[in-house]
């Protein structure tokens, strides 16, 4: 047990935020902490970092932590520039510090052995030297460029200082050199906001590989999936533990839920049963002694609670529109799109009734595109046309970011002037904002109260086509499923940029893909697209995360990327197989190249007695030896398949 919570509580006031919290982070376990806004999940880690007591709403301490030694908990929120004026590289590059100094002592130890034996200073390098490969040392520059790269920054912006970073390159920054400090508890609070689609699966790769443990708050459900082989819920101020992932989680939930709910009526049944008798024969002398042991059968009995009901509040609003557009709603031709420059040029038709999802990486269109053609930046070049009584709603994260001291109340009905107030407080009713809520100020709100409060304008106006940008941002996950519930009845036509996943692919019925250098149309959803185009990106981020990880043996590189999932259609399946094949013979080749470079390198007489470039060949030469074991039982596994 790394680290561990026994009936923990924290509360704030009066309001006890969590209650009785049972938590346990094992060994090498990537855990996911899931649950509704506000329910307490950014508080557990917080209390984790020990930014919390641990008290009870009288101020007396309760429950324990015990820990395994003095592990480091590294967090995102923790990271912070001292000097806004360094640059990106430079900042970045700090958290090698103890990594050079102990190589510095590595070698200063090295010289004074080879002058003359010393046991203490042998057995002092030795420790050290396990305690450096433990720490990625030997492999630390190649980290460095690898993350840095796959985080979208090149060799111009490494030079830039971080004064000249937006808000989301910064939290980017900031996530670089958490990553790279590789802490032994690595906390993730909503790691995937601010990532485009292939740098989080490329995240995805790295957390399986981690070598310690994750505990990591998201509520993007496919990541969860991907990542969590343990689930934690939060809810009603306490927390519950299933083994699994995201959709393991579910099911179980489910299960336990029916099955404590059909054990508590069975014995409810029983004591109605059994008072039923009691009360008919009380009166009756003969009877006593079996009415005292009804009496007493009810009284010894375990008593089964009632279960809880999930707390699954979700807005619900009928999404409807005033009238029917024509059946070509949207024609693009050779739409150039950019602020100054030229980014992208986009051109595609858009029937009534298609829901068009747009994917891509940062900064290559898609917003941009948007905002074209809702004419809120002029087109470079190229036409687009509407078709007959198009109808547009429009929504952007501008409209979620509104501030001021207006009522909610008040926002929504000088929108809608000639509602009564009886129908206003319908429409906020179905956005969760219910009795007092209607009150509050737009500064009270949270981000995800923001997002339901510009929906509730937006779906008032009864559009036919919606035009999306980041629909979900600040939504939790029943709030998501609501959403797509609406979304797939909506009668209407919906282009939407979004980076989740999972709500990508139960909503598109086709795709606009942003590439560099090109956009082009995908004419099926998101699982075909992922099937079919999805393998080299997902191959090449589960390689990086490989060789980044190569230092240290994780028990997390024997699971296997396709485990426990379900395949439908064989031919398919059958094609990946063969490119998979392909592919690993090529890595094979690869790395057996590697190793006889390697192996040369070590008969260089010059590194006779380089004890530490010695050292690292050896590793590199043993890290491409066990990914060649590793493949070769896939491919034997695999060629046995074909």
């Amino acid at each position: 047990m790394l680290y561990q919570i026994s009936n923990g509580a924290v509360s704030f006031g009066d309001n006890a935020v969590l209650k009785n919290i049972n938590f346990e982070i094992r060994n090498t376990e990537n855990i996911a902490v899931v649950g509704r806004n506000g329910c307490g999940k950014t508080t557990l880690l917080k209390f984790i970092m020990g930014e919390y007591n641990q008290e009870n709403s009288a101020g007396q301490t309760s429950g324990s932590i015990s820990m395994t030694g003095k592990p480091v908990i590294g967090w995102l929120k923790q990271m912070t520039f001292d000097d806004e004026n360094v640059t990106l590289e430079a900042e970045i590059r700090k958290v090698f510090k103890p990594i050079i100094d102990m190589k510095a002592r590595m070698e200063m130890l090295l010289a004074e052995i080879d002058h003359s034996a010393d046991e203490e200073k042998e057995s002092e390098y030795s420790t050290l030297e396990q305690r450096f490969t433990y720490l990625g040392g030997y492999r630390y520059e190649h980290d460095y460029d690898m993350i840095v790269e796959r985080f979208g920054f090149s060799k111009e912006d490494q030079a830039k200082k971080l004064s000249e970073f937006s808000g989301g390159q910064r939290t980017k920054i900031a996530f670089i050199k958490l990553l790279l400090s590789k802490p032994d508890i690595l906390l993730l609070d909503e790691p995937t906001n601010h990532l485009d689609i292939s740098t989080i699966a490329w995240l995805e790769g790295y957390l399986k590989e981690y070598p310690r443990a994750v505990v990591v708050v998201s509520h993007d459900r496919m990541f969860l999936d991907r990542v969590a082989d343990v689930v934690y819920e939060i809810e009603y101020g306490q927390t519950k533990r299933y083994p699994g992932n995201y959709t393991d989680f579910i099911n179980r939930k489910k299960a336990d839920y029916e099955k404590q709910k059909k054990d508590y009526e069975a014995q409810q049944k029983e004591i109605e049963r059994l008072e039923t008798i009691v009360e008919r024969f009380k009166n009756k002398p003969t009877k006593v002694a079996m009415t005292r042991s009804k009496l007493k059968a009810i009284e010894h009995m375990d008593k089964i609670e009632k279960p809880e009901e999930a707390d699954t509040r979700a807005f619900n609003t009928s999404l409807s529109i005033a009238r029917e557009s024509g059946n070509d709603v949207l024609d693009v031709e050779n739409l150039a799109i950019g602020y100054t420059d030229i980014i992208s040029r986009v051109s595609f038709s858009l029937k009534k009734g298609h829901r068009l999802g747009i994917i891509g990486g940062n900064g290559l269109g898609k917003s941009t595109f948007l905002k074209t053609i809702v004419e809120l930046i002029p087109r470079k070049a190229g036409v687009y046309k509407y078709g007959y009584n198009v109808e547009i709603g429009y929504f952007d994260q501008q409209m979620a970011a509104i501030t001021g001291d207006k009522k909610v109340i008040d926002e929504l009905w000088d929108e809608y002037p000639t509602l009564t107030e009886t129908e206003i407080r319908n429409i906020l009713g179905g956005f969760l904002f219910r009795g007092d809520d209607v009150f509050k100020t737009i500064d009270m709100l949270s981000g995800g109260e923001k997002v339901r409060l510009a929906l509730a304008k937006l779906f008032q106006k009864r559009p036919n086509l919606l035009i999306l940008d980041e629909p979900t941002n600040h939504m939790d996950i029943v709030g998501k499923e609501a959403l797509e519930d609406m979304l797939k009845q909506y009668d209407g036509t919906v282009i939407f940029v979004s980076h989740d996943r999972y709500f990508i692919k139960n909503i598109a019925t086709q795709l606009l893909v942003f590439e560099p250098g090109k956009c082009w149309v995908y004419p099926y959803g998101y699982e075909e697209y992922e099937a079919e185009y999805g393998e080299k990106n997902t191959q090449a981020s589960g390689d990086a995360a490989l060789r980044l990880n190569a230092d240290t043996p994780s028990v997390k590189a024997e699971k296997k990327p396709e485990e426990n999932k379900n395949f439908n259609n064989p031919g398919k399946e059958l094609s990946k197989a063969k490119r998979r094949v392909a592919r690993l013979e090529e890595l094979i080749d690869q790395n057996e190249n590697a190793i006889e470079e390697l192996k040369a390198e070590l008969l260089k007489p010059e590194l006779m007695s380089d004890y530490v470039k010695l050292t690292e060949i050896q590793t590199k030469i043993e890290t491409l030896e066990q990914e060649n074991e590793d493949y070769m039982v896939e491919w034997t596994e695999l060629s046995e398949l074909l």
